[in-house]
Formats: structure tokens, sequence, C-alpha cells
């Protein structure tokens, strides 16, 4: 980009080709830099030419889907941070919720409305660069990725930041996907404290909730399944009706 800012470098993958076009077409005047990709080999392809600020990332494609393109960029110890937007049918809430639960950073529904995505994209793409060119920030959420903290103790459970992992009372990891990890940090760094959909659904994605966005829900839900006895009559992460959700724990930080 101009201006002093650094230039931006988004990777469209999508094979719809017309689609891909007209996105790509309108990034440009919006002075990113694109590469587009119609299916996974091209955008392995693309990804050794040039890594990109953000993908984004077509669900419904054939041969590879993006939803198992997202999991194995997250497997990926090169790609794993690289901030997934992912492109999902308006009717498809499973797409949505299985492209979160591998890893994406945020979902637009198609038909979708360009400077919506472009939003979105320059969403995520900040909180990427933040995280990078401010690593000793002093927060609690950036203290703990900076090395000051490895270990998140709570109740019987502990969160293993450096390896991402929970970890139960007879030392067994449990593996979480990347959205899972960041949503149980935040809501342990804020443990014993009422959080907001909007609160939750702003660290999770960028935005406020929408009145039918049903992620942050997903994700409690997927959290309980983990940590609770009896999902039905959760003791740790507690819903306040018009409020929000609250964990209860005794937290401990360890280095």
């Amino acid at each position: 980009m101009n201006d002093g800012h650094p230039e931006t470098h988004v990777l469209v993958v999508d094979d719809d080709d017309a689609i891909r076009d007209l996105l790509c077409d309108f990034l440009q005047d919006n002075q990113l830099i694109t590469h587009q990709a119609a299916n996974h080999a091209q955008m392995w392809q693309a990804l050794q030419q040039q890594v990109p600020d953000v993908i984004i990332l077509d669900i419904n494609m054939p041969q590879r889907s993006g939803i198992e393109l997202c999991r194995e960029l997250r497997e990926s110890p090169k790609y794993r941070l690289l901030p997934i937007i992912m492109l999902t049918a308006r009717t498809s809430s499973l797409d949505t919720i299985m492209g979160l639960e591998t890893g994406a950073d945020d979902y637009v529904a198609k038909p979708f409305e360009p400077l919506e995505l472009l939003s979105r994209i320059r969403s995520v793409i900040r909180r990427a660069r933040m995280h990078v060119e401010n690593p000793g920030k002093s927060t609690h959420e950036e203290s703990a990725d900076s090395g000051i903290l490895r270990f998140i103790e709570f109740n019987e459970w502990k969160l293993d930041i450096h390896n991402r992992t929970l970890i139960d009372q007879s030392n067994t990891s449990i593996p979480l996907s990347n959205a899972e990890f960041k949503f149980l940090r935040f809501m342990l760094l804020n443990a014993n404290r009422t959080l907001s959909r909007d609160q939750l659904m702003e660290e999770m994605h960028g935005r406020e909730a929408g009145p039918f966005d049903r992620s942050i829900d997903l994700q409690i839900s997927r959290l309980r399944q983990k940590l609770e006895v009896d999902t039905k009559s959760p003791s740790m992460i507690k819903t306040l009706r018009n409020e929000g959700y609250l964990l209860t724990a005794d937290v401990r930080y360890l280095k």
C-alpha cells in the first residue's frame, strides 16, 4: 500500500472464476495486492511464491474443501497463524460451524457485500500485525503469548500456552482447535468476570455479534463438552441471562 503503509497481500482461493476475478478487482481498487488460486494445488503453489497477509478461502470447492484446507493450514508450523476468512453459503450453518472449528478467524456468507468483506480483511490483518509489532504490549493475553506464561491452571485443568492444548488431571493432553484455544484463553484471562457476547465476538472476529450469529454459542458449547461434567448444568462456564457468559475458576498463572 502507499502513504507509508506496508503492502497488503490477499490470496483468494475460490473455484468460481467469475467471483474470484470480481473480488480481486474490487480488492485491487482498494489498494490491496491480490493473488488467485482455483483449487488446493494452486493455493499451495501460491503460498510458496508469496505468503499473504490473509487468505480468503471458499468452503465449497471440489476435490478439497475449504474446511480441509483450513485444517491443513492450521496444522502447518509455517502457516498456522496466517489469518483466514472463510466464504460460506448463507444457508449452510454447518459449513460456518465447521469452518470456525477448524480455526478460521472469521467468515462471510455469500452473497456478501464487498465493503463488509473489506472491513473483515482489514480487521483480521490489523489484529495480526498488532500481535507481531507489539509483542510486549501490556495486556493479559499478549503476556500469555510472549513467553512470560507457560501454563494457566484452573480448577482441575491446565492450559498449555505454548502447545495450545488442554491438560486434564491425569496429565492427558486434549487438542484444541485454534478458535477453541483463543476463546478459552481469553475467558481464563478474564475469569470471574461477566463477558458479553459482543465482547467475545469482538475478541474472536473483530466485530459485534449480529442478532442471528451463533458462533459464540457454538464455541461455548464446544468448550463445555471438554470441560464440564454435566453440559446441561454447567458449573464452570455459566450463562447469565441477558448479560453474557461467566467462567468461574480458581486461576493460576505459571511460568
